[in-house]
């Protein structure tokens, strides 16, 4: 039987002495906004048809008819994409005429994108 002692202060059990790590981590801790901001990041890159966009525009800029052709949708599926994209600055556009050209927003991203496939052993 555990005695009280034996608790954190949330009632959990816990090892005794490790109150000074988690305080020193919990200042550590990205602001509640920028883990939001992070989370969405992180959703917006987990749909594939998203990945496939961004690996292609980490190559080159295209237009929405290229993308997709390129990932096998319609001009309007992959607007929509990149409407999301835009949305959390992932990528951004240039208008040429009445044709929208998309490349990725800055080198953040291209990294972030990278570090992923590095992660996940295809780079």
């Amino acid at each position: 039987m555990r005695s009280k002692s034996d608790k954190t202060k949330g009632g959990r059990p816990g090892v005794q002495g490790h109150g000074a790590k988690v305080a020193t981590a919990r200042k550590e801790l990205p602001a509640d906004g920028t883990v939001r901001a992070l989370a969405e990041t992180f959703r917006a890159m987990s749909d594939p048809t998203r990945v496939r966009i961004i690996a292609a525009l980490a190559r080159q800029e295209l237009c929405v008819g290229d993308l997709a052709e390129l990932v096998g949708l319609t001009t309007s599926a992959v607007s929509h994409q990149l409407r999301l994209l835009r949305g959390q600055r992932l990528v951004r556009y240039r208008k040429e005429g009445k044709l929208a050209f998309y490349s990725l927003d800055d080198e953040h991203i291209e990294h972030l994108f990278a570090e992923g496939l590095r992660h996940v052993g295809n780079a």
